[in-house]
């Protein structure tokens, strides 16, 4: 396992964003039956898969579980696993959609509320025109409205079904439907899709830099300081871990 890191009982495979990409870009290529499945592992999932049995054979099942966040690249050094970087939701997404502005790569949105997934849509044709949106439907459904969403994606047969509806309602999404969505791959992408929507503006280079970018969403939003108590006490108990 010394391609991987273990943090919590969670393995995270030691990839850089490259090469976490051309694992994605040869996956699409294979036009494989079986849906590939990307976990964007932060501290909130590695926290909740200590007590939520379904959550972590779903993550123990992915294809690839990335590192989101600095808090685990930097468990990982000190526990001597030393994972290479961070490789977020977001910036996977982004990157994705560069490359898939090169390759015609189709992409279904799932998830935000209906202007920002719409404005989403607009903002993807409008900055990567050789990327196409299969589809998309904002993430505001009821249980009853889920066969509809599911057979849509199944008709649009995506190369990517990104899945912007928070963690870990959308890792649990994603594997109730896996056998049904017609999409080569799956991320679940957290709140990333606002942000490509320009309604939650990103911290600036230098804060993504100094691996802060946490700090400054606080002060952006200071209700979040609930969530933020979160990212000590995963430092402490997976710093702590028996392995």
């Amino acid at each position: 396992m010394n391609n991987h890191a273990q943090i919590m009982g969670i393995s995270f495979p030691k990839m850089t964003m490259d090469q976490s990409l051309h694992l994605l870009e040869d996956v699409v290529g294979q036009n494989r039956k079986e849906l590939f499945y990307v976990v964007t592992g932060n501290p909130e999932i590695v926290m909740s898969c200590q007590h939520d049995r379904k959550l972590r054979s779903i993550v123990e099942e992915a294809g690839l579980v990335t590192a989101d966040g600095i808090g685990i690249v930097m468990v990982s050094r000190l526990r001597g696993g030393h994972l290479p970087e961070r490789v977020t939701g977001c910036d996977l997404l982004i990157q994705l959609l560069e490359k898939g502005n090169r390759h015609s790569w189709s992409f279904y949105l799932l998830g935000a509320d209906e202007p920002t997934s719409r404005r989403a849509a607009e903002v993807i044709g409008e900055r990567y025109p050789g990327v196409r949106v299969a589809g998309r439907h904002h993430g505001y459904f009821h249980k009853d409205d889920e066969a509809a969403i599911v057979e849509d994606i199944r008709a649009a047969a995506p190369d990517f079904l990104i899945v912007a509806l928070g963690a870990p309602y959308a890792e649990n999404w994603i594997h109730n439907y896996k056998a049904h969505l017609g999409a080569k791959v799956a991320i679940g992408v957290g709140g990333s899709l606002d942000i490509v929507a320009g309604k939650v503006k990103r911290a600036p280079a230098v804060w993504q830099k100094l691996h802060a970018e946490w700090l400054y969403r606080l002060i952006r939003q200071p209700s979040r300081w609930r969530r933020q108590l979160l990212l000590p006490r995963f430092a402490l108990r997976a710093l702590l871990y028996k392995d």
